[in-house]
């Protein structure tokens, strides 16, 4: 799919997909409503996003990877998820795990594994979900830990062969986070997502017993306060979400144009030959652009605001972490709208025949219930809402 906004230049010509992004978003599109239905891994499409070499976006170029900046990266995400929401929801989490190393690892640890993903490259699974306490971290006395238990919503942890994990530490009842090779003896993938959208995300849980944790694989104890800047890594991941509801609701706009401009009959009493020249059309589909191109805007400033965020390093200062996580609550609730009335509102264009089960239609409003879900979009609105009225910034938690 030939898009004038998607970022060029990014595979090697050794890419099974003719070696450009726009190649491998034609490859993703061709086969999404298939791969929707069926659910699965998608280990063919995963392999093509390693030979385009997306996986190193977020590696520093110190350690091999592209060092590309938030905002790209999130174009990428957003490109991707036009076309696959799963795919684009595996990426941006590949890149959070990138993230999660950078801010929170020390020299030693960013350069193993920052350097081990551009080298092997290696694909991320996340284990790391602090509300879920289930998964016990067991101080052993020499700094490392035994984990022993369950976490679920583990996206991409199948297929992978690292994976960031939080254990609950009932000594301090605070939670650590640590690296593990996601084939270390102890830990069982279980395939059991089975949402209703996003069907390829493998966001399983996962089993660990008595899986060894070295003092060297601990990323960071939550007792120790993390900087301004190590708080970034969750705008970081709010941000993945974000494009990818724009990604969806762009995506849903462009099916609805390219389906209305081949398929759709004019109504029989709108007077007009065309149904691309029938009024309530024409309204409809502004509707929906409008929809599309203010969350794009929005998440656009809000990736800016990050890059700037990202560049000040331990020199960030809390007053200004607080200005982008604003910036990023704002984009979320557009974003997050946009996504579910765009493609909603794709069906009311398209009439009918557009419900056709095997064109997959309702496979993008599907991707956004699901991932629109993550957290209550009414808090996000109240920090916002408190923002306008007082001037409080938002507060560090979990979700801002």
């Amino acid at each position: 799919m030939n898009d004038p906004r998607t970022p060029a230049g990014l595979a090697p010509a050794s890419s099974p997909v003719s070696g450009d992004l726009a190649a491998l978003l034609g490859a993703l599109r061709a086969t999404a409503a298939e791969r929707d239905r069926e659910g699965g891994h998608a280990a063919q499409e995963k392999q093509w996003i390693a030979e385009a070499g997306l996986l190193t976006l977020a590696v520093p170029t110190e350690f091999g990877g592209k060092g590309a900046p938030w905002l790209q990266i999130y174009e990428v995400i957003r490109a991707i998820a036009r076309v696959d929401g799963a795919l684009a929801h595996l990426l941006g989490f590949q890149c959070l795990q990138v993230a999660s190393v950078n801010v929170w690892g020390n020299d030693a640890q960013r350069a193993r594994y920052l350097k081990g993903t551009a080298d092997a490259p290696w694909w991320w699974g996340n284990a790391v979900n602090p509300l879920d306490t289930r998964l016990i971290a067991t101080a052993t006395g020499d700094g490392g830990y035994r984990l022993d238990g369950k976490k679920g919503f583990c996206s991409g942890t199948r297929g992978s062969q690292m994976m960031t994990v939080s254990g609950h530490d009932p000594a301090t009842g605070k939670p650590i986070f640590a690296v593990v090779p996601t084939t270390r003896e102890g830990i069982t993938v279980h395939e059991d997502w089975n949402p209703i959208g996003q069907r390829q995300t493998d966001s399983g849980s996962v089993s660990f017993d008595n899986v060894r944790v070295a003092a060297e694989e601990v990323l960071h104890r939550s007792e120790n306060l993390p900087t301004p800047f190590a708080t970034l890594r969750t705008l970081v991941s709010q941000l993945v979400l974000t494009n990818l509801f724009v990604g969806i609701a762009e995506g849903a706009l462009e099916e609805a144009r390219r389906y209305m401009t081949q398929y759709v009959r004019p109504w029989n009493t709108s007077g007009v030959e065309k149904a691309t020249d029938d009024p309530y059309q024409i309204q409809r589909f502004g509707e929906m652009r409008l929809k599309a191109v203010s969350a794009e805007a929005l998440a656009t400033r809000a990736a800016q605001a990050l890059d700037t965020a990202w560049s000040k390093g331990a020199e960030l200062g809390a007053e200004e972490r607080a200005h982008v996580a604003l910036a990023v609550s704002e984009a979320k609730i557009l974003a997050h709208r946009a996504a579910l009335d765009v493609s909603e509102a794709l069906f009311d264009a398209c009439g009918a025949r557009s419900t056709d089960a095997p064109l997959a239609f309702d496979r993008f409003w599907r991707n956004a219930r699901v991932h629109t879900l993550h957290d209550p979009l009414d808090y996000r609105v109240r920090d916002v809402g408190r923002f306008a009225l007082s001037g409080t910034l938002p507060e560090v938690s979990l979700y801002t």
